[in-house]
């Protein structure tokens, strides 16, 4: 068996692809992060290990045939307690949709928060803060949500931020996000508003998952020519030069250009 992803308590910690069409998914971001595939045994049907420069970043699965559920990424964070975090999840006002259940060496969780922003928790073996970093990886993952203090309430309560270690764990105001650090790297933001700009309409609340590449500009051309369509052009943020875009199946995704 493949080894499961790492568990990193209270913070982003893997992503995963739910996808309609592996073969077309895997055409559009395997050359456009240069990401190789390699598929993995999995009890919810097939499953593949998306790997940049011989890490793996990213999982992509494949829905079972005849159910049309919508394509899109999924932000999974860390925790120790699959069950006790469920909990705290209902009593915060948000739903479990799917566990906590074992799967394929760990447990697992989907769910909403208060303001119905779909994510999961993984709960395996652990190790120290920190995710993949550099092309192709998944460095950031933002909220976007109608009240980001509201939503940082939440996933406090959830993930016990205020309990943790104060040397590693940090929860912060700055550029008009809530930034939660650990190590002194920035881990994930929750922010207002959508990603398509004042002139469109909101989209609904989402965690937002952007992928390093070393030219923004460049990328996002390329995703073009492969399929993809533009919602946000390359523009500058402080956390890098950011777009944001459709894959070939709609699903909503960010590259980022790091500072």
């Amino acid at each position: 068996m493949a080894e499961p992803p790492c568990c990193v308590p209270a913070v982003p910690c893997w992503v995963s692809l739910l996808s309609r069409d592996l073969a077309a998914a895997t055409a559009f971001y395997g050359p456009l992060l240069g990401w190789t595939f390699r598929p993995v045994p999995s009890s919810w049907g097939p499953y593949l290990h998306g790997t940049a420069d011989g890490t793996v970043v990213a999982g992509l699965a494949g829905t079972a045939a005849g159910r049309q559920l919508p394509a899109g990424w999924t932000t999974y964070f860390g925790t120790e307690d699959a069950d006790a975090a469920a909990e705290r999840i209902r009593s915060g006002g948000g739903t479990v949709a799917v566990g906590p259940l074992a799967v394929d060496g760990g447990r697992m969780l989907l769910g909403a928060d208060s303001q119905n922003a779909a994510f999961g928790l993984w709960q395996g073996r652990a190790r120290p803060p920190g995710r993949p970093c550099g092309p192709g990886a998944p460095v950031w993952t933002e909220l976007r949500t109608r009240d980001a203090f509201a939503a940082a309430l939440f996933y406090a309560r959830v993930f016990d931020w205020a309990d943790r270690d104060r040397d590693r764990y940090e929860v912060r105001y700055e550029h008009d996000r809530v930034v939660l650090r650990v190590d002194g790297r920035a881990a994930a933001a929750l922010r207002d508003g959508g990603a398509e700009g004042p002139a469109e309409p909101l989209p609904p609340p989402g965690w937002h998952v952007h992928f390093e590449v070393p030219d923004v500009d460049g990328a996002t051309a390329r995703a073009v020519r492969l399929g993809g369509a533009v919602v946000r052009p390359p523009a500058a943020t402080p956390y890098g030069r950011v777009a944001a875009l459709h894959d070939t199946e709609g699903g909503l995704f960010h590259l980022v250009e790091p500072p």
